[in-house]
């Protein structure tokens, strides 16, 4: 039987840039950082006590990286604080949360141009 969902993979230019983005603007911490040969390193990131990690992974390694785009929801006990301390890191928003009969939203974008979600 399916538990969980251990990591989603987002296909990063540059896995160090990725790194400080996801740590130091998002506030995610390191759950693993192994290399993968002369290449690239095998890098998940996610909150402190996260079951489901991000894995970034080094575009070079995949072939059409293109075509595999990230579809996330991060949910938020406080969507109003984590976009301000978020917002304030340097990350870039489409717009302030956006209040719905079912649910807060945020749209931020990565380095790479990836769009994710922020629900309250």
């Amino acid at each position: 039987m399916i538990k969980r969902i251990a990591t989603a993979t987002i296909y990063v230019e540059d896995q160090d840039q990725a790194l400080r983005f996801w740590t130091e603007q998002v506030g995610f911490t390191v759950h693993a950082d192994h290399p993968m040969g002369p290449s690239g390193r095998w890098i998940e990131v996610g909150p402190a006590d996260a079951e489901t990690k991000l894995v970034l992974y080094p575009r070079a390694l995949m072939t059409h990286w293109a075509d595999l785009k990230p579809s996330l929801v991060f949910l938020c006990d406080d969507i109003e604080s984590t976009y301000q301390r978020m917002k304030e890191n340097g990350v870039e928003f489409q717009g302030e949360p956006n209040k719905m009969p079912y649910g807060t939203f945020a749209v931020f974008k990565d380095l790479d141009g990836y769009e994710y979600v922020l629900k309250g």
